[in-house]
């Protein structure tokens, strides 16, 4: 059992600060795309709509933390030999997110400000279904870590 320093932050069961972050993205980036979805279908209601942009705001931020945290726990972590191209495709699809949430966001904000007119409904509904194309980048990251967890172990305590 690790020996927990008065600076240590982190409890003794976490190996790092990845697993206790990685969660944020995917809850707030799903409710990001089902707030939008939602939003178009009722005739892009616009307090749905800037609802959504601050869920995409929010999950694209902690999604950035997701990923700079992973980067790290990678060294601090047992990894077996087998798992490390697993690792790397994890890290790749990690990177697409990432980039597609931080771009996808950027417009959205250009796209949505607040402006007298509200933009067109064909505008909406291609921001909803980026976003529909994110939650498949999001389900590939994802797969790519629980196998990391679930098949080989990492981050896990081992006898």
């Amino acid at each position: 059992m690790r020996k927990k320093s008065s600076m240590n932050l982190m409890s003794d069961w976490a190996p790092n600060l990845h697993p206790l972050l990685v969660h944020f993205p995917i809850g707030l980036l799903l409710a990001a795309v089902g707030v939008d979805v939602m939003g178009w279908m009722l005739r892009c209601n616009r307090w749905l709509r800037h609802m959504a942009t601050l869920l995409y705001v929010l999950g694209t931020l902690t999604t950035l933390a997701a990923y700079f945290t992973g980067r790290a726990a990678a060294q601090t972590v047992w990894l077996p030999g087998m798992a490390q191209a697993v690792v790397k495709e994890h890290w790749d699809w990690a990177f697409r997110t990432v980039w597609f949430f931080g771009l996808m966001t950027v417009i959205r904000l250009v796209v949505l400000w607040p402006r007298a007119r509200d933009p067109r409904r064909v505008v909406i509904a291609a921001l909803a279904l980026a976003g529909l194309v994110g939650v498949v980048l999001l389900g590939e990251t994802g797969d790519r870590g629980g196998r990391l967890v679930y098949q080989f172990g990492v981050g896990t305590a081992r006898e």
